[in-house]
């Protein structure tokens, strides 16, 4: 199995990130954070990954250094766990409705970070938890697992709904770019040879 374990100390946050590209979507997240937790299930579940979480962070501040370090975390996690990228899909998208929200999906695991984010929210707050960080945490995973990651929402009224749709969305883009191409199975998919 294609696994990774990461841990990442700052004076903010104590964090302990294992992902298997192989797995079945079981998910055992902590992070302190509810929401984010909620979240994290999705994304294992609809990309079947397996993935344990454990974080502890500065949320006597807010959650905003928690839910990002767990980005950064998640990203270099999947970056590990992917290797060379050998057999790889590389691509993957999903157009994904959930009630009365629609969230569009593209990436590339490219080695080339970048992010697009046309995702808006009716509401500053889920709960307790700040909107923003949605944005924020799929900026850190970009960046440090080296993806490339379009998401636009479609429509929503409903913030819960939106988040979530956008989570489940790039968990089912995730769970097609990481599969073996059985056609493809001991190549780079990349005429550069390397990703």
């Amino acid at each position: 199995m294609r696994t990774a374990t990461v841990t990442r100390t700052t004076a903010e946050t104590d964090i302990a990130v294992t992902v298997a590209l192989d797995g079945t979507g079981r998910s055992d997240c902590d992070t302190g954070v509810g929401f984010f937790d909620h979240m994290l299930d999705q994304l294992a579940r609809h990309a079947l990954l397996d993935l344990t979480v454990r974080a502890k962070g500065d949320l006597h501040i807010d959650d905003h250094h928690t839910v990002e370090d767990t980005g950064i975390a998640l990203g270099q996690a999947l970056a590990r766990a992917l290797g060379d990228k050998r057999g790889i899909r590389r691509y993957g998208d999903c157009r994904l409705a959930m009630d009365d929200a629609q969230v569009a999906c593209a990436l590339d695991l490219s080695g080339r970070p970048y992010l697009v984010w046309n995702v808006a929210f009716p509401t500053g707050k889920i709960g307790s938890f700040d909107t923003e960080l949605v944005r924020e945490f799929f900026q850190a995973l970009s960046t440090h697992g080296g993806i490339t990651l379009h998401l636009d929402g479609l429509h929503g009224i409903n913030s819960h709904h939106i988040a979530e749709a956008a989570f489940k969305a790039v968990a089912r883009a995730l769970r097609t770019a990481v599969e073996i191409d059985p056609r493809k199975a001991d190549a780079i998919p990349s005429t550069k040879g390397t990703l």
